[in-house]
């Protein structure tokens, strides 16, 4: 016993967490510069239109310019205000989130919990297959293809529903509204939500839902009180990085919606009548001048920080969206 107490004690292994081989360390220093290369170039991004926008802003009050109504370069200062084009993006993407988010969720629980897993893996492709579609070629079948069959449904809504103010149309015409645009948008969102919402899914515990199943639970009530609960978080999460997505949409909506710079359609999504941003942008910038060009970049800048803003929130509710898992 003596011995054993009197042997040394071994010195503590110290791990070793950085790359210790030549390929480790390439592969290392790569990732990183990858990794903090992302935020250099949203700095430099968000600096150039800063600097372009600058122009804008000390001939025009900031929020005038954010909250006001009209676009008229005649003027000397001109008026570039972007009320109208903001709260149609806004609006939008609104419309496209409600008709995207119950496609989405349904495609999701279908693939991970009712479909043969051949079929599951064939719809899987087919969804990220939608996802990688050019937006210019959904706008174009938008405009062709979509905008005749959502009008008919638009006159549908305003016969059965239009003494509800949201229903009304004035102009009798139901081609270029919101609320095709906002269908064009929610084919565009629909792959982003299903995908995160599926990996949300496949992440719940079977036991949860076998277990509600052995209790006499349904199917619907299993997907109501266990399913949906748990992924609450992700699914928010997956909304909003498709909101973030839908903000920024610009060729498709181009097609599908009439732009209106001086007034703004609050609520009347059967109205040809509505707003976007980037298509704000795609319109004016080939034949505009120094001071229009400084007003569209002041416009970017605007919808670049808001898109900002909801993607940083999502990120931040998808990785939180975990609670059956303590950290």
């Amino acid at each position: 016993m003596s011995e054993l107490d009197n042997s040394p004690i071994p010195a503590r292994r110290k791990l070793v967490v950085k790359p210790t081989t030549l390929p480790d360390k390439i592969f290392f220093g790569v990732s990183t510069a990858a990794g903090y290369s992302s935020i250099v170039i949203v700095s430099l991004i968000i600096i150039f239109l800063v600097i372009r926008a600058l122009p804008t802003f000390e001939t025009e009050n900031v929020f005038t310019f954010i909250l006001g109504a009209g676009w008229d370069t005649s003027f000397d200062p001109p008026m570039t205000r972007i009320g109208p084009m903001l709260y149609g993006s806004l609006l939008i993407a609104a419309i496209g989130v409600v008709f995207a988010v119950p496609m989405a969720i349904s495609i999701a629980y279908l693939i991970e919990f009712m479909a043969p897993k051949r079929i599951a893996k064939i719809a899987t492709i087919l969804i990220d297959f939608l996802a990688a579609i050019p937006s210019v070629v959904i706008g174009v079948w938008g405009a062709l293809v979509l905008s005749p069959i959502a009008a008919e449904w638009a006159v549908l809504l305003n016969q059965s529903l239009g003494f509800l103010p949201i229903f009304a149309n004035d102009a009798s015409n139901f081609l270029r509204s919101p609320f095709i645009a906002g269908i064009v948008v929610a084919v565009m969102i629909v792959p982003i939500i299903s995908s995160i919402t599926r990996e949300i899914f496949s992440q719940i515990d079977p036991e949860l839902i076998k277990g509600a199943l052995a209790l006499g639970a349904t199917k619907e009530s299993a997907f109501r009180r266990v399913i949906l609960p748990t992924a609450s978080g992700g699914i928010v999460g997956g909304v909003l990085l498709g909101l973030g997505r839908a903000l920024g949409e610009t060729v498709a909506i181009f097609f599908v919606l009439n732009l209106i710079f001086d007034d703004f359609n609050w609520f009347r999504v059967l109205e040809p009548e509505g707003g976007a941003i980037a298509s704000l942008i795609l319109a004016k910038f080939s034949e505009a001048g120094d001071k229009e060009i400084s007003a569209l970049m002041a416009a970017g800048l605007v919808l670049f920080i808001v898109t900002l803003i909801i993607s940083s929130v999502a990120s931040y509710i998808v990785n939180k969206a975990q609670p059956w898992r303590k950290n």
